[in-house]
């Protein structure tokens, strides 16, 4: 009884907080955000370091989904209690993948058509670690049911900025709901429910390196004037944020299953 109520309230929160994106004034674009302090041209390629960098996504985005495929291939797997709860997970490591392509894509030529391809994937990864947190803490079922209506809810939130900007009044709300608000319920999930496996509170670290990478990135021509014009703050921003997708890898490698858990 006391794990559902929780989870009302959470279902609460959650309707007012779209509520809240529908009715609130839009949180546009910023006018300079495609300026980004590191333009250098190396081999004929625009945005050299921001370009380039996106290779460590698509280095740990492959070692989750070869992992995957190494543990379904494995009979006495322990990394999961039931196969199906690799889903989520799935999803997870192929968004970092093509993350590697969309912000390549998106640094080449920074516009807001090509930030589109940026923006997909990541949001649709964050859906997905949202899924698995469901999955580890809440209810197998429910996690792999909410899989589906999280991706299509944060490949709306892209489409429906994208729209907005084409239409000359770019609105993030949505998009803001679904990477940031998404990433408040993995921390309260985690926080207020045990994990059925072992490195549970590992999931504090790749948060903790998630928002390291968004202060990087806030702080790319500051980072970019403090290391001489060696590497901005957007470039390490890619490292730490695909660092941190490693980290679920090796948190995966490592974790058991704990089949005294119970939730009350």
């Amino acid at each position: 009884m006391k794990m559902h109520r929780q989870l009302w309230i959470l279902a609460g929160i959650t309707v007012l907080v779209v509520i809240a994106a529908m009715i609130l004034p839009p949180v546009s674009q910023p006018a300079n955000y495609h300026q980004f302090a590191d333009q250098r041209v190396f081999f004929g390629i625009p945005n050299f370091n921001d370009v380039i960098s996106n290779l460590a996504f698509f280095l740990s985005g492959g070692a989750g989904l070869v992992f995957l495929a190494r543990v379904y291939r494995t009979p006495a797997q322990t990394t999961f209690h039931d196969l199906k709860e690799c889903l989520p997970y799935g999803v997870l490591f192929l968004s970092v993948a093509a993350a590697a392509l969309g912000s390549m894509y998106y640094h080449w030529t920074p516009d807001v058509g090509h930030l589109m391809w940026d923006r997909l994937p990541i949001v649709i990864g964050i859906a997905a670690l949202l899924s698995a947190t469901l999955v580890d803490r809440i209810s197998p079922a429910a996690g792999l049911w909410a899989l589906p209506l999280l991706v299509v809810s944060a490949v709306f939130s892209v489409l429906h900025w994208y729209w907005t900007e084409l239409q000359g009044t770019g609105n993030l709300n949505f998009y803001i709901v679904m990477q940031f608000y998404s990433i408040l319920l993995i921390v309260w999930i985690s926080l207020r429910f045990p994990s059925r496996y072992t490195r549970g509170s590992d999931v504090y670290q790749v948060i903790a390196l998630y928002a390291i990478a968004k202060l990087a990135e806030m702080l790319d021509g500051q980072i970019f004037v403090w290391t001489d014009g060696w590497v901005s703050g957007h470039t390490l921003k890619h490292l730490i944020a695909a660092y941190a997708a490693y980290r679920i890898v090796q948190i995966l490698r490592k974790r058991r299953f704990l089949a005294n858990v119970v939730f009350d």
